[in-house]
């Protein structure tokens, strides 16, 4: 029996619906592929809308720092999605990796003036506040729900060891890129050379669709750029070259996002798994199988 939330009765409902062939059947499709991506980005979308409202709206006369209110409140939304069994436990793990992944890269980039958190606060671990670790949080919450919702399957995904590896040498050269050379232009090569045939079949509604999962990555890691400007905007942290006066983040930073991107890709993989397509597609009039309890 699926999940009973009121968003997956909604959801296991309209996947249900006979869809009749044509552009009504496409435009709903496009509809349902929307609003599940909507609804996996239901966290990162709530920190940024708090990162927006009170850099407009929150009192400079607070007795709370503002960086601690959003500490607060992350983990109040947070607690919710447990609670609301919005994510699985599984997810949960995944999410708390990220959090210490994360922190840790936020204290060793601050500490090398790669950005700064220009306000104050008591909840924080050396110059980093606390509510960081929950926007790598939202990245990992965001993948391993849209994981499960869209059922995800590979075609031609290269041994496991190898995508852990090239997980690691990201990670290792976001640090070590400070003292020895920078090997990022040999990593895209790997990344090519490794994910170059793998398509990633995802089903927004009765039939999987596939593209590749290069491009797949390219355009979360175009949007997550799309949320750091909004980010920088809000002045919860700003670069170097924002110091006098904010600007547009450059576009040379989704190269960082789209390898961070495959780091946490790799990590969900840990609780997701790597299956390959259904061996008969369904037909795109045919209602979808029944969700499973993690749906």
């Amino acid at each position: 029996m699926y999940e009973q939330t009121r968003f997956a009765r909604i959801r296991h409902a309209l996947e249900q619906a006979a869809v009749a062939p044509g552009w009504r059947g496409h435009a709903f499709e496009f509809a349902m592929f929307g609003f599940k991506q909507g609804w996996a980005c239901l966290f990162g979308g709530l920190m940024l809308a708090l990162l927006l409202g009170t850099h407009l709206f929150y009192p400079a006369t607070a007795p709370l720092h503002r960086y601690d209110f959003l500490t607060l409140c992350a983990l109040v939304i947070q607690i919710g999605m447990i609670v609301l069994r919005l994510e699985t436990w599984r997810e949960v793990a995944v999410i708390a990796i990220f959090h210490i992944v994360g922190t840790v890269m936020e204290l060793f980039k601050t500490a090398a003036g790669s950005w700064i958190y220009p306000e104050s606060s008591l909840l924080h671990i050396g110059p980093v506040p606390l509510f960081s670790g929950f926007m790598y949080a939202a990245v990992g919450s965001y993948i391993a729900r849209v994981w499960r919702i869209f059922d995800f399957r590979f075609t031609a995904y290269p041994p496991r060891w190898t995508s852990f590896a090239l997980a690691a040498a990201i990670y290792i050269n976001f640090f070590a890129h400070h003292w020895l050379p920078d090997i990022r232009i040999a990593l895209f090569v790997i990344i090519a050379l490794l994910f170059g045939r793998c398509h990633i079949w995802f089903r927004p509604l009765h039939r999987h669709r596939a593209m590749p999962l290069l491009l797949g990555w390219l355009l979360v890691a175009l949007f997550i750029w799309f949320a750091e400007n909004i980010g920088t905007f809000a002045n919860a942290w700003t670069y170097p070259d924002q110091a006098s006066g904010w600007h547009m983040v450059s576009p040379m930073k989704m190269g960082a996002w789209y390898l961070l991107m495959i780091v946490s890709f790799v990590l969900v993989s840990l609780v997701s798994p790597i299956r390959p397509p259904e061996t008969e597609p369904r037909p795109s009039s045919a209602p979808a199988r029944q969700s499973s309890p993690e749906n």
